[in-house]
């Protein structure tokens, strides 16, 4: 697979970052005084360049970055066991050192004392702890909040993410669409790793002008949706609300896609919510008790997204369901069977119901010229008799 543009684009010093110079200037002052503040918060939306700026702060005071994820880190006994040593030990060949800690959000897992540790690391590290996090404003954190400082890097601006867009289309000899580039930027809603995603998946199309952006409203809205689901840890239920798409059909794209995003331990989960999904889809048509429409949204979203254990940040590239086409052809076939078992049923006074339960014998007596032309069966519907 392509490097994804995410990861092949990002900045590297503090110069490449766009549309970030206060929280630039505030990393610069808490490295320059530490150890006056032990820790950096950063939080916000997404894809507004976090953890692109420990990095930078990295290089450009020539300091190793230790980079950890929160996710491997959710307990009192993985703080103790990774990071407390890592915020204790020097580097290497006398080198500063900063530890990168990503999504602090989900420090804590199931253990309580996730938090408690980490702010005990903090009080005694000998080395700067960047952490980085979406939301951070739940009570839990109230005191790892007190003991760093904060800095919250807003999304970026549409003008801002066209731009990098323009850049990254020059640099992939991509052809420019100035408006198909600012609809992206539009629907990233100011995360640009989310703009150059929806930017690689749409140059990647084959045989198609990716500058239609705007008449595959539909499309692109159960990829960003799928992408979410997927990619993120998320337990809200109104995920699927910004699509025209019945559950039954985002159904399909999850099975479809579920295999691309999952492995192992994950792929089994996910299949398991799909399944008890679609279980209750079912006893919704037998039973026509559409409150069940509540437990099939539930395992559709929820259930799938909790099937992994953290977040991820890659590109995907998703496929339209097969089912869907093969739904398609049967469907067509069933309506042409039934186009010419009403023309038979009229000829030999029965039922249609009767003709299509007969067909397999019928067909036999179709297939005779002489019957065809009394019917008056088209060429379509002959060449599907001889078949």
């Amino acid at each position: 697979m392509d490097q994804p543009f995410a990861e092949k684009y990002r900045a590297n010093t503090f110069k490449d970052i766009i549309g970030q110079d206060i929280a630039i200037a505030e990393i610069q002052k808490f490295l320059k005084e530490f150890p006056k503040k032990k820790a950096f918060l950063m939080y916000g939306v997404p894809g507004t360049g976090k953890t692109s700026l420990a990095l930078a702060a990295a290089l450009e005071n020539n300091s190793d970055l230790l980079e950890l994820n929160s996710s491997d880190l959710r307990n009192r006994a993985k703080l103790e066991e990774t990071l407390k040593p890592a915020s204790l030990q020097q580097s290497l060949f006398k080198k500063g050192k900063i530890l990168l800690m990503d999504e602090v959000d989900g420090v804590t897992g199931s253990d309580i004392g996730g938090v408690p540790e980490l702010i005990r690391i903090i009080q005694k590290t000998q080395h700067p702890i960047i952490l980085t996090g979406n939301d951070i404003w739940q009570s839990k954190f109230s005191q790892l909040r007190q003991k760093c400082k904060l800095v919250e890097l807003k999304p970026l601006k549409i003008d801002t993410v066209t731009e990098v867009l323009k850049q990254v289309c020059q640099k992939e000899a991509i052809d420019e669409n100035e408006h198909f580039l600012r609809q992206i930027a539009i629907k990233s809603k100011g995360d640009l790793r989310a703009a150059l995603n929806d930017l690689q998946f749409h140059s990647a199309e084959k045989g198609e002008d990716i500058g239609y952006l705007d008449v595959r409203n539909q499309e692109e809205s159960i990829f960003n949706i799928l992408k979410i689901l997927f990619q993120e840890r998320r337990s809200s239920l109104d995920i699927f609300d910004n699509t025209s798409l019945s559950l039954d059909e985002i159904l399909l794209w999850i099975e479809e896609n579920i295999p691309r995003e999952y492995k192992n331990e994950a792929l089994a989960k996910a299949f398991l919510a799909l399944s008890n999904a679609d279980k209750f889809r079912g006893r919704i048509y037998r039973q026509q008790f559409w409150r069940f429409l509540v437990y099939q949204n539930i395992f559709q979203s929820a259930g799938i997204s909790f099937a992994k254990s953290h977040s991820v940040n890659k590109f995907t590239k998703y496929e339209r369901p097969k089912r869907i086409l093969k739904i398609w052809l049967n469907n067509q076939k069933t309506a042409k069977k039934k186009t010419i078992a009403q023309k038979y049923a009229k000829y030999a006074h029965c039922s249609t119901k009767r003709a299509m339960q007969d067909f397999s014998m019928i067909k036999a007596i179709l297939i005779n010229p002489e019957i065809q032309e009394k019917l008056k069966l088209n060429s379509d519907e002959i060449d599907f008799l001889k078949k």
